[in-house]
């Protein structure tokens, strides 16, 4: 194996994983009334089959193997996105009339997932061949050779956000799409009106739905405080939330942060799962790991992911082919996104964005998806000169 470092933090990862899911789904597990180990057996289960799935892609050679399993995950889940408002509900799982799940064998699946990976290395493939340095280049001229895959990522931004109801997803793909053109060799101008232009479609997108506006306001209404002491009390009026929002959820992903003090309560002592936040060990997985584990805890954790996003860097910057150097540095992106927008979400910083945490938080897509994406990138690393 290329890189056994990249493989171990990854393991590990995914080894607390399945101990949080066992700790933090006490409530859950009597609320659907299922047996104390259902989470946590069916969270080793998928554990143990994307170790397992890693290691067998690390095995790979990546001049035959690469393209095409960055396409067919690509391509597949797109039509599997595109299909899914059409089939009927015994195949599919809704969430606030959104169908995002595919029922496969008692699993439940979600393409978007595995859209991400696939939509990184379609990227990281075509940026290598079309895309280069921009001297003397003006900004139309950037945004002309662009526009394919803007149309491409709009596209894929309307599935997700409107039939899918999941902007989360939107605002992670978003930003990895706009730090990997700025690595392909864009200009630092044609970055700026992106990012300018790519705020104000978000903005649109939550000013569309209602649900996306009240929780915009929950947030506010706890983050305003401290905010508005900058302002003078004419604007501060006028930006104030009234009280009666109240910011629910993130209030309690505080209280179990706070609860947790610098060494925790002790494994499966915390009391905010019991009920306070919703289904704790997916999107607050990491207010429990505070809360029972400390300050410490998290720390431990965060030195671990860090480490794992260097090694996979480190495999972006040794490596000479430009298309694995593009979906290395994709990979990587996109898991710092996914645990910083969860992360700033569940601390109160942003507002919750329903974003789980990439190898830690419960659900077999997430965790099988971003193994696959890490398993790509061990075979990948082949090409890299690593120490």
């Amino acid at each position: 194996m290329a890189d056994r470092k990249l493989f171990t933090l990854v393991s590990i990862l995914i080894g607390i994983s399945i101990l949080l899911t066992y700790t933090l789904s006490a409530y859950t597990t009597i609320l659907f009334g299922v047996n104390e180990f259902h989470f946590a057996l069916r969270q080793a289960a998928f554990g143990i089959f994307s170790i397992l799935v890693i290691w067998l892609l690390a095995q790979g050679d990546p001049d035959k193997l690469l393209t095409p399993i960055g396409f067919t995950l690509f391509i597949g889940s797109t039509v599997l996105m595109i299909a899914m408002p059409f089939l009927p509900d015994f195949l599919v799982s809704a969430v606030g009339g959104a169908k995002r799940w595919i029922k496969v064998f008692g699993f439940s699946l979600a393409p978007v997932e595995f859209f991400k990976i696939g939509f990184i290395y379609f990227l990281a493939w075509s940026f290598s061949r079309k895309l280069g340095y921009h001297d003397g280049m003006g900004v139309k001229e950037e945004y002309i050779r662009f526009a394919p895959y803007g149309i491409v990522f709009v596209g894929a931004m309307f599935i997700i956000a409107f039939v899918q109801n999941d902007l989360g997803q939107v605002v992670v793909i978003g930003l990895t799409l706009l730090f990997m053109l700025m690595f392909a060799g864009s200009s630092f101008r044609f970055f700026l009106t992106l990012l300018i232009g790519t705020l104000m479609f978000f903005l649109f997108f939550i000013v569309s739905a209602e649900h996306r506006i009240l929780r915009i306001k929950s947030w506010w209404a706890l983050a305003q405080n401290s905010v508005l002491e900058l302002f003078p009390d004419a604007i501060a009026a006028q930006l104030r939330v009234p009280t009666e929002v109240e910011p629910y959820q993130i209030g309690h992903s505080l209280n179990a942060i706070h609860n947790g003090g610098l060494f925790g309560v002790g494994v499966a002592n915390g009391t905010f799962k019991l009920g306070f936040l919703s289904e704790v060990h997916t999107d607050f997985v990491l207010a429990g790991l505070a809360e029972e584990f400390g300050f410490f805890g998290v720390l431990a954790v965060v030195i671990i992911f860090m480490w794992m996003l260097q090694r996979i860097f480190k495999i972006a910057n040794r490596t000479k082919d430009q298309r694995v150097y593009l979906f290395s540095l994709g990979v990587g992106l996109l898991l710092s996104f996914a645990f910083l927008v969860n992360a700033y979400g569940i601390s109160g910083i942003t507002p919750i964005k329903g974003i789980s945490v990439p190898f830690l938080s419960y659900g077999g897509s997430s965790i099988l998806a971003a193994s696959i994406g890490v398993g790509m990138v061990l075979m990948a690393s082949k090409k890299a000169k690593m120490k």
